[in-house]
């Protein structure tokens, strides 16, 4: 079996090597051809796309969002230093912005509400029964003790002061809706950034929060985001040129991260996907797999080189013939980890996992295939690019690594890294599922956008919304008081909650006209007494109203109403807590009249993408372990090699996931991608390592496992070497990304490298000494005779 499966192997190697120039051909052409579709991708990013479809949270907020508002909501706060807002020049200001909002494009005009909006109403009582006032419609009050008395009427109305001006009335807050289908976050950002510009000064501040305004900043860096991956690259290329001395070693792995990129951008295209530039640290990831692939079969090249083989195509093909099966094997196992993402029912997580499948597959092709094959022809494979050697650097750090697992060490290194395991493994669940921070995890504390959301949120209820559907069994439930005194009962219930700053529904409506309609007598701030009595005050409500006035309290028929809660931030915490609340009220104050639904607007969404990631991250890590298990299991007929190789995989994600609860990083829909592509990323270079042994175990006629574990060390060691130390300085650039999220998760990739190539260099091979595997060893290997200290001191040529 072994032989008929080395045999293909071989068969394999000759006819790509003998038709190389075809090989070189045929990719070539479908490189043309996608690099076509590559160009023509679209870099955006789609809310819709973060959104479970199937979870019952979406269902509820799909159905009311036009009107008790969607997930796209924007915050606009006028805020003044001195005085406050009630002098002619700042309400001017506030009318203008109200009025221009109506222009920006995919606005929904009937969700425009701030003080100068006709929706914002005094209701009056006079002799003919009560009347609904706009407070600042059409126009902006000219005299000063008109002013006043809008300030008075501001201030008496609970609806208002406090909810659109601020209690101490230095600040007025304006809110906008879009349709989700039509808003273009870049246009929408730029027209709502242009209209809060146009007013800035004479003492008067403008900040800006919502989803548009955040994704519209992400577009706004996506310039830089383009500029520091190609300084990285550049970089990348510089570390690659003096580690390998040879062009070769920096051309062919940078070629065969170039051709897999534009197929999997490609595809893309075709298949209609947009690409979110948050996914771009995926993208650099992938690309470093591709590359770190390259280094392994140039630096075999170079080793066959060495030990004396004279002809470029020899060695190419003895080093694709060596490293084809561990390459597949990493290749296989990194698109089966990332393949597992797709279970997650959120349409980007399904994107990426489907580009990033497509994207490690390739990497068979441009690394794995590719490289051998234009070695082939390289005319003077002993020349080199300059007379800089690292070598003797990388060789001493290979030596220790020698040393230590061959030696007594060995059982230290077992030992420390069981113990890293078990306090990285409690630690890890430490870990946020969903934001770990206030404000936007995607943007640094001190940006121009937290820093609004933090203002907005000191001087009002909270710029984070969520509704719950107190959903009617009958038309009119509403008017019920039984359901209206349950609806306050639930909002007092859910103000006892820090981070809920306020509530509105049409409980709080309902007793102001009451109120109103007796001489604002405050012993009538109350509801009717009967369902006839309060349907006879939201008549009055609604006759004296707009169309659409009232449609983010109820519905026209008085059956669905909205209870819109208002939080100061939208951390993961936060948002369970909130939800919990809202289920165990439900539970305990249950009605004949209906019940409470959960959830809409941002943080709806927010709670059920972090419900779906709780559940679906724990099954992607177990379904990818599964696919490692199997890929391993297959590749070498053993189920030990699967769990042998789980190790690496498991110390790498329990470290990782406890550094990002220390960090404060939360595993939230941009970083899950990541961490099921790590898992993938812990295991490449062990394959290399391993199999390394195993080659020299069986195909060399000997048993000497000392000798195996140096000579792996010295040939795939020193790839992972090259490798894990160039991308890890590399992403040290995304560190002064103007994206957070960037900069966290290139450091997390430094980290997990780290990790990764520590594990290969160390622990694997101390496990292949300490446990002697029989996929390894085979079941004749006897014990390894003592080696002299001084072997390890010799260059790598002579270990050879």
């Amino acid at each position: 079996m072994k032989d008929t499966i080395f045999n293909a192997l071989e068969s394999f190697v000759e006819f790509c090597i003998r038709r190389r120039i075809w090989v070189v051909a045929i990719l070539g052409c479908v490189t043309a051809l996608m690099s076509v579709f590559a160009f023509q991708v679209s870099m955006k990013t789609e809310l819709d796309d973060l959104m479970p479809r199937t979870h019952p949270y979406i269902a509820i907020h799909e159905r009311f969002k036009q009107s008790f508002g969607g997930s796209n909501i924007v915050s606009i706060m006028l805020e003044v230093k001195q005085g406050d807002i009630f002098n002619k020049t700042t309400l001017e200001k506030i009318q203008k912005v109200t009025r221009e909002l109506q222009h920006v494009n995919g606005v929904n005009q009937y969700q425009i509400v701030s003080l100068a909006s006709k929706k914002i109403k005094d209701i009056r009582g006079s002799t003919d029964g009560i009347e609904f006032v706009p407070l600042m419609w059409p126009d902006v009050p000219q005299s000063e003790q008109d002013i006043a008395s809008l300030r008075n009427a501001v201030m008496n109305s609970p609806l208002v002061y406090g909810s659109y001006v601020s209690r101490d009335l230095k600040a007025a807050l304006i809110t906008v809706d879009f349709y989700d289908s039509s808003v273009n976050y870049e246009t929408a950002f730029r027209q709502v950034s242009a209209i809060a510009n146009s007013v800035k000064g004479d003492g008067v501040e403008v900040h800006l929060t919502g989803a548009p305004i955040l994704f519209g900043w992400v577009n706004h860096y996506l310039p830089e985001t383009l500029l520091i991956f190609l300084l990285t690259v550049g970089f990348l290329i510089v570390l690659l040129f003096v580690s390998a001395r040879t062009w070769r070693g920096t051309v062919l792995p940078l070629l065969a991260g170039v051709v897999s990129a534009i197929w999997a951008l490609g595809t893309a295209r075709l298949a209609h996907f947009n690409v979110d530039p948050l996914v771009i640290v995926v993208a650099f990831l992938i690309t470093a797999r591709s590359i770190s692939h390259s280094v392994q079969l140039v630096t075999r090249f170079d080793d066959e080189i060495a030990s004396g083989e004279e002809s470029a195509r020899a060695a190419a093909k003895a080093s694709m013939l060596a490293l084809l099966k561990p390459g597949m094997l990493g290749v296989i196992a990194d698109a089966g980890c990332m393949i597992v993402v797709l279970l997650t029912p959120i349409a980007l997580m399904q994107k990426v996992a489907i580009i990033g499948t497509v994207w490690v597959l390739t990497i068979a092709l441009s690394a794995v295939v590719l490289t051998p094959v234009l070695l082939s022809w390289i005319k003077h494979p002993k020349r080199y690019a300059h007379p800089l050697d690292v070598s003797p650097i990388l060789q001493r750090i290979l030596n220790i690594c020698i040393r230590i697992v061959t030696t007594r060490w060995r059982y230290t290194v077992l030992i420390g890294a069981a113990a890293i395991f078990v306090i990285s493994g409690v630690y890890a669940f430490n870990l946020t599922v969903g934001d770990a921070n206030p404000g936007s995890p995607i943007l640094w504390q001190e940006s121009a956008y937290n820093k609004d959301a933090e203002a907005i949120n000191r001087r009002f209820p909270g710029a984070d919304r969520m509704f719950v559907v107190f959903a009617g069994t009958q038309a009119g439930a509403l008017k019920d008081p039984v359901v209206l005194n349950n609806i306050n009962e639930f909002q007092k219930f859910m103000g006892a909650q820090a981070e809920v700053g306020a509530s509105l529904s049409i409980a709080d409506v309902i007793p102001v006209v009451n109120k109103t309609l007796h001489e604002g007598n405050p012993r009538y701030l109350a509801f009717g007494k009967n369902k006839e009595e309060n349907g006879e005050l939201a008549y009055m409500l609604q006759s004296g109203s707009e169309p659409g006035d009232m449609d983010r309290f109820v519905d026209p028929q008085y059956q669905n109403g909205s209870v819109i809660l208002f939080f100061r931030d939208h951390q993961g915490q936060t948002i369970r807590t909130a939800i919990a609340r809202i289920k165990e009220f439900s539970q305990a104050h249950q009605i004949d009249q209906g019940e409470y639904k959960l959830a809409g607007g941002m943080v709806g969404v927010l709670a059920a993408v972090n419900e779906v990631l709780l559940s679906g991250q724990v099954e992607s890590i177990a379904f990818a372990l599964l696919v490692l298990v199997a890929c391993c299991a297959l590749a070498y007929r053993s189920m030990i090699a699967g769990i042998f190789f789980m190790v690496p995989v498991v110390l790498a994600n329990t470290l990782t996931f406890s550094i990002m609860a220390a960090k404060g990083i939360g595993m939230n829909i941009n970083t899950v991608p990541v961490a099921a592509l790590g898992i993938g990323l812990g295991v490449d270079y062990a394959f290399y390592i391993v199999d390394g042994i195993k080659e020299d175990l069986h195909h060399h006629g000997h048993n000497d496992l000392t000798r195996a574990i140096t000579r792996s060390l010295n040939t795939a060691g020193r790839g992972v070497l090259i490798t894990a130390s160039t991308l890890i300085v590399s992403v040290v650039l995304w560190s002064f990304s103007s994206l957070r999220f960037q900069a966290e998760m290139a450091t997390l990739m430094a980290i997990w490298l780290a990790i990764s190539a520590a594990s290969a260099l160390f622990i694997m091979p101390a496990m292949v000494y300490v446990f002697r595997p029989k996929f390894v060893v085979g079941t004749s290997h006897h014990q390894a005779p003592v080696v002299p200290r001084k072997v390890y001191g010799l260059k790598r040529e002579q270990n050879l």
